[in-house]
This record gives C-alpha cells, structure tokens and sequence, in this order.
C-alpha cells in the first residue's frame, strides 16, 4: 500500500519518462540464428460455430483430447487423473483477472473505453491494485479519437462512499496509451474501484459483452494473484473434485504467477514470423516451487501455456546465472528477451538452471523470483522443463498455436483435424486437450 506524491500529477510524468528511458526493446535476431516460419503454415479453418460463446454448466464435463505416443483418444475432463503419468507434477497459473475495462463519457455523450493492460507507476502489480489516492496505467484506448485530451470523471460507490474517479492522458505511444487515474477517496484503494467501476474483460472473439456467469466461469477456482487481463484458460476445467481424484494416483500441484497480457489474443499480423513482436508478461515463481522442479524433473506437466512459458522462462534465468557470476550478487531485474531462447547457447542442465536460481535466491534472501518474459515459443525451440501439456485449442496463426507446434511437431494439425471432426469446443471457453511427450 502506498501514496503517491504528488496531486497534480507531474511527479508521475516524471516517473513515466524514465519509465520509458530504461524499457528494453526487443532485437531481432539475424534469420540464419532462427528456422523461418510462414505463418500461413499455422492456419486452418475455424468455423464461428466451432467456438465456445459460454462455458458448460460444468467445468470439469469438458471434452479431453488425450495425445501420447502420436495417438490420440478422448475422454471427459473430470476423467483426467487416469491419464496423467504416475509421479506428475501438476503446475498451475494462480493468477486472477481483473475488472480492466473501465467505461467514461464525455460531456458531449461520447463514450470512451479505457483497458487496462499493464501498471506503470508504481510498476509493480501488488503495488499499484494498492494504490491511494493516484497511479499510472499502460492502455489500450477504444474511441480514443473523440476524446480531446480533457479530464474524464465518473461517479463511483465503494462501501457507501460516494467520490469521484478521473482517468488524465499523459501519452500517446502507437496503439497504447499512458493514462493517470486519481480519486478524492484517500482509504479506497485501485483494485476496489475496479470491482466497482470496472468490468471483468472477456475475449474479443465472443463477440458479446460480459455477463453475469463470466464473473466466476472466467475465473479458475484456484485464481488469488491479481493482474491479468485475461484468464489460464486451460485451468477453467478444474474443480475440487478434480484436484481431489489427483490424490489417488499421488500426483502432485504447485503454483506459480503470470500475469496474462491482452497481447494473448493478438494474432500473428506479419507472414514471416521473424517479424512479429511478442508481448512481455510478469511472471513470479516461489522457491518452494523450484524446489519442487528439481524434484519432480523428467515428470512436470504445465497446466496452460502461461505456465508453459513461466517454467521455461525459468531455464533462461538459470543460463543468464551461469554465465555472468555477479547477476547472484543483489535482487536483479530478469527480463528475457523475445529471441534469447535461440541465439543462447544451452550449455547447462535443466538441473543446473534451477539449482543457480535457488542459490540466487538463498543468497538474497528471497522467497520469490520477480521476472519479465518476452520469450517466443516456436518450432525449433529445445523444451527444458515441461514434459506434458494441458492446454484448450488456439486460434489460427496465433502464438499459442506455434507454441503447440513446437511440443507435439507437425501433429498439431492432426490433433486439431481430429477435435474439429469431433464436435470439441474451441478457445476459450472450450473443450481441452493432454498433450505428453
């Protein structure tokens, strides 16, 4: 919890363009370090009825797409202990998605949508959903062109106080904006005025506003880490009883946090691959949990990609370790750029990786890894952690899906050939699939 300085805001602008001094800009890497991909490689036809406008009544009733040894069954969700190899270790993405739309009006009855997408000042999620008084936001900005630079103000209600709520454009950059919000209720923090005000962001691919059973169906029944944009939809099919059927075969769950980014719905724009721009995700992984990789390697599934991407991320940090000694020496901002995966060597063991971050850990006293993620997980890329994958079914010429492509090989147009040709449910609120090496 803290309170920011200043009440008109130049404090903050000052903060924001050193904010935008020191942010790291990917570099691309020569193509000769990167097998070429054409993204029309990674279409196929997705019928509008094929995708899952609403959840099932119940979660764990989805479809399963069982994948192993090249062949593939299918079975129900609440089925999925007896696939899973004996030994696994479960890893789930606890983060929770936040109201992040919130909605103004002008004077004239313009309607502006303002999306939240990523804090600025302070930088850290905690920190700012903490905030008093004023923050900085990163957004994206729907209408943004009748809106002519003025204050906007609404009305909000938190526990029977009345007050009001501004939202100031400090910065335009691209297709984002840098925008200030600030209200005259000293002990109303942010993230209760997004309860309030705010409105919980579905995918843009439903085409329909949110509703009443997206407030808890969006949501995983294990979600605590307040932050994404948008929810580790492969974790929408858990429930209790499907935690509790784990215990019988003694298979294991830990947690980690990434904090999914709107850039998780964007598409792949460019026909070489080379060229798009990954999104960066903040990602936090307890030293109880690599305590636990190192125990249960050779066995770790990854519930969704943003766990995929979190764990493998992880290897990257280990590497960085191991060739500069003094990155161990004081709390270190980790940022892993879009191609690191394939322009670094991978000189050490998986084992070595996590045994340099536990020791960086020990070393600072540190109970949590903080680090930023650009890493792009394509075809030609060397898995390191995961040995299994529980993931729904992506978009055409999506990241995911070349993130798909990368674990199972060609087979990811088997796979999706066989679910489209058996009624499965696509996206986000469909069906799911077990992917094993």
């Amino acid at each position: 919890m803290i309170k920011l300085l200043s009440k008109n805001g130049n404090f903050l602008v000052l903060l924001l363009q050193i904010y935008n001094k020191f942010s790291v800009s990917p570099v691309k890497p020569a193509n000769e370090n990167i097998i070429p991909l054409n993204i029309e490689d990674f279409d196929y036809n997705l019928p509008d009825e094929r995708i899952a406008k609403y959840p099932l009544p119940q979660r764990d009733a989805s479809k399963l797409l069982i994948y192993k040894n090249d062949a593939i069954t299918e079975s129900t969700f609440s089925h999925l202990v007896e696939f899973l190899p004996s030994n696994s270790l479960l890893v789930y993405n606890n983060t929770k998605v936040i109201e992040a739309r919130l909605i103004f009006y002008r004077e004239t009855g313009a309607r502006i949508e303002i999306f939240c997408l990523k804090p600025v000042v302070p930088s850290d999620y905690a920190l700012s959903l903490g905030s008093f008084s004023e923050c900085v936001w990163k957004c994206m900005v729907g209408n943004q062109r009748k809106w002519k630079g003025e204050v906007l103000t609404k009305e909000v209600n938190v526990d029977n106080k009345n007050f009001l709520f501004q939202a100031e454009l400090l910065e335009k950059k691209g297709n984002v904006s840098y925008i200030r919000f600030f209200w005259d209720a000293p002990d109303v923090s942010f993230a209760e005025i997004l309860e309030k005000a705010g409105e919980l962001p579905i995918p843009p691919y439903l085409h329909r506003k949110t509703e009443k059973i997206d407030l808890t169906a969006y949501q995983t029944v294990y979600a605590k880490m307040k932050g994404s944009v948008a929810s580790p939809t492969a974790g929408l099919h858990f429930t209790p009883e499907v935690f509790e059927s784990l215990k019988t075969k003694n298979i294991e769950t830990t947690e980690l946090t990434l904090h999914v980014g709107a850039g998780t719905f964007q598409p792949v724009k460019t026909q070489n691959v080379l060229e798009h721009e990954m999104h960066t995700e903040v990602f936090m992984v307890s030293k109880n949990t690599i305590e636990q990789l190192l125990d249960k390697l050779g066995n770790i599934i990854a519930v969704g990609t943003t766990s995929a991407r979190t764990l493998e991320s992880l290897y990257y940090i280990g590497l960085l370790l191991s060739q500069d000694s003094s990155l161990k020496e004081k709390p270190t901002s980790f940022f892993l750029s879009q191609w690191l995966p394939y322009t670094m060597k991978n000189e050490i063991s998986t084992k070595t990786a996590l045994t340099l971050i536990l020791e960086y850990l020990e070393k600072n006293k540190l109970s949590h890894l903080y680090a930023q993620t650009q890493i792009m997980i394509q075809p030609a890329y060397t898995f390191h952690l995961i040995n299994g994958l529980i993931t729904n079914f992506h978009q055409p010429k999506s990241t995911l899906l070349l993130l798909i492509s990368a674990f199972v090989g060609n087979d990811w147009r088997k796979i999706y050939q066989y679910a489209l040709e058996h009624n499965f449910r696509f996206l986000s609120y469909g069906d799911s699939s077990l992917l094993l090496k």
